[in-house]
């Protein structure tokens, strides 16, 4: 019986680490060799990292790619090891394996298909090959075959699609592997992380045993690698039609390594079990992509504006099971050292105590601002540990006021300027907190959410204010269900106040008795309208008509929502142009740097709002 002792392994990488790169690459070889792994593979771009963006465009980048891959290969002694590079050759670059056996590079293959959608821009930096295709290049005076090959060791054959590849249905390499009899399939990925996805994942790999024949592989980058997108290390082993391994995912090492023992003629066709909970991949990959953009930053920890109210509550219970979730995998000296601070212990809960360290909140309180929030806040702040720290801005809110109304001849009031009376409040609160951040050396925390990015309901240079924008890529009504999950399953009772309030921006008088609710229209509603809107990409006219049958709704009143989103959907393009860098966590985001293009300019859909009139 040929067997092949085989082994994936995920690395956390960061565009320009060349030395930190190299080495989490070069210590999952070790261990692996220590492991006596027959063949070892790494996920695509794994040397470079796979949001290295323009860099890939450049002449040096790729070269040096190269030279890196060459360091490589006289660490790859009595094993095969399969590494994702970069590949220029002329003017055009490839995504490529390279694959090295027995320190001596074997082959170089080459991705056939580019990822085009969502928050991938392949086609920018890489040119697909083509099937069949193999060519000679020169690698520091060696000939090396590069295109569409395959592989054999002990007896049993196994060749590759990289990521995007498998996704192609009929015409994805896999089925000429299978023509070739291939024994194994890898599938070295650098696939976003996004809630949900890892099931559609599970059903490829499950599928793609069973079609090819073959035993596949997955395996996928880690961790948040250049700021936006968060990569989930997920490894998954199929045979088939069965799930026969999978590893925990979105890890806070540098490295993760899953072996699997490939009988050939005897595969094992026990099931794993896998287990998904939106709320928990929400957490989870928050706390993750949290934690490299702070140790990446090389900042020392992080500053929120907390007004008590649902935003802010969720990311400062983010930045906390960042702590309990990275002390729990690595141990406290670890965890400290990755992020480079020192820590001298005084009780025994390391984790309230180094949330203490890092987290510094405060309430800005306006004369609108209610004893409910300002207890909400602090009563939060103080069950995760964090610093508190509270003042009011009432002084600079009046002088900025009586300087325009100076400059105007006029006293403003709430009839005739209440949107400039509503952001001086939230703006007045901006450079306090961003002097706070700096006198700290950290993150400034952005609180927007997705819902509210849709129409524009931000202040720009106040609440929009921040260094990264954790939760931006999610929609309002997750956070306040997430909220209600956090408190029971998570056991924050510090939520309870914040789980009993209405959402409020608390920039008009009380007697206003503002809401959010009533300022735009049910988080419920935005959710399905942003959902066809935005995702599907349908007219006004289709999401009425849509919502028309799926909601119990009086359709004027469907009619003036759906007229109110895209309406100020397409005037608050500016806005989201301007908003604080953001993890994608959802199956689709507004970012226009990376999922969603908007003009800033246009005609607001007025022709097509016209339509709903007439049904």
């Amino acid at each position: 019986m040929s067997i092949l002792k085989t082994a994936c392994a995920t690395v956390n990488q960061t565009p320009l680490d060349w030395a930190g790169n190299f080495n989490h690459i070069l210590e999952a070889i070790n261990s692996a060799q220590r492991q006596q792994i027959d063949l070892l593979c790494f996920p695509e771009l794994a040397i470079t990292g796979y949001g290295s963006e323009d860099l890939f465009l450049s002449y040096w980048y790729p070269k040096k790619a190269l030279q890196k891959l060459q360091e490589l290969i006289p660490f790859c002694t009595d094993i095969t090891v399969a590494v994702g590079v970069p590949v220029r050759i002329d003017s055009q670059v490839y995504n490529c394996m390279a694959i090295i056996e027995n320190a001596s590079l074997k082959g170089i293959v080459a991705k056939q298909f580019m990822a085009i959608d969502g928050v991938h821009y392949e086609f920018r930096w890489f040119t697909p090959w083509e099937h069949g295709k193999v060519i000679e290049m020169d690698f520091f005076g060696q000939s090396v075959q590069l295109g569409d090959l395959v592989f054999e060791k002990n007896s049993v054959s196994y060749g590759f699609e990289i990521c995007e590849d498998a996704w192609r249905g009929p015409h994805r390499p896999g089925y000429r592997l299978k023509d070739r009899n291939i024994d194994l399939i890898f599938n070295p990925s650098a696939s976003h992380f996004a809630m949900g996805k890892s099931i559609l994942r599970e059903e490829l790999v499950k599928e793609s045993s069973l079609e090819l024949n073959a035993t596949y592989f997955y395996l996928n980058l880690l961790g948040n690698e250049a700021g936006r997108m968060i990569f989930d290390g997920e490894i998954m082993v199929a045979h088939e039609g069965k799930l026969i391994l999978k590893n925990e995912l979105l890890s806070f090492e540098d490295f993760q390594l899953r072996i699997f023992d490939y009988r050939k003629g005897d595969v094992s066709n026990q099931e794993v079990e896998s287990f998904h909970d939106k709320n928990e991949e929400f957490a989870k990959a928050s706390a993750l992509g949290l934690f490299d953009y702070l140790r990446k930053s090389k900042s020392k920890g992080f500053v929120l504006s907390l007004s008590g109210g649902a935003d802010s509550s969720t990311i400062a219970i983010l930045v906390s099971e960042m702590v309990r979730r990275g002390i729990e995998e690595l141990g406290v000296t670890v965890f400290l050292k990755k992020l480079g601070l020192e820590y001298n212990p005084k009780t025994n809960n390391p984790v309230k105590e180094i949330v203490g360290q890092i987290l510094t909140t405060a309430y800005q309180s306006s004369e609108n601002s209610s004893f409910a929030t300002f207890q909400s806040a602090k009563l939060l702040s103080e069950s995760i540990g964090a610093a508190f720290l509270n003042w009011e801005i009432g002084d600079e809110v009046k002088s900025y006021t009586e300087k325009i109304e100076k400059a105007l001849g006029r006293r403003m009031n709430w009839k005739t300027d209440d949107i400039a009376l509503q952001n001086i409040q939230a703006r007045a609160r901006s450079p306090i907190i961003w002097m706070l951040a700096n006198v700290k050396n950290a993150l400034l925390l952005s609180t927007s959410n997705r819902s509210e990015g849709d129409v524009g309901y931000t202040t720009m240079d106040g609440d929009t204010s921040g260094s990264i924008s954790p939760i931006a890529a999610v929609d309002k009504y997750f956070v306040l269900q997430w909220l209600s999950w956090a408190e029971k399953e998570l056991n924050y009772q510090g939520l309870q106040k914040v789980n009993s309030l209405q959402p409020t921006a608390e920039l008009r008088p009380a007697e206003n008795q503002q809401t959010d609710e009533n300022d735009l229209m049910p988080y419920a509603i935005i959710v399905e309208i942003e959902r066809l809107a935005i995702r599907d990409r349908r007219s006004p006219l289709d999401v009425f008509l849509i919502l028309k049958e799926e909601l119990d709704a009086d359709s004027d009143l469907l009619k003036s929502y759906i007229k109110k989103f895209f309406r100020l959907w397409a005037q608050n393009q500016w806005k989201r142009e301007r908003l604080a860098p953001s993890f994608h966590l959802d199956e689709f985001n507004i970012d226009p740097k990376t999922w969603c293009r908007f003009p800033i300019l246009s005609g607001g859909f007025q022709e097509e709002l016209k339509e709903l009139d007439t049904y």
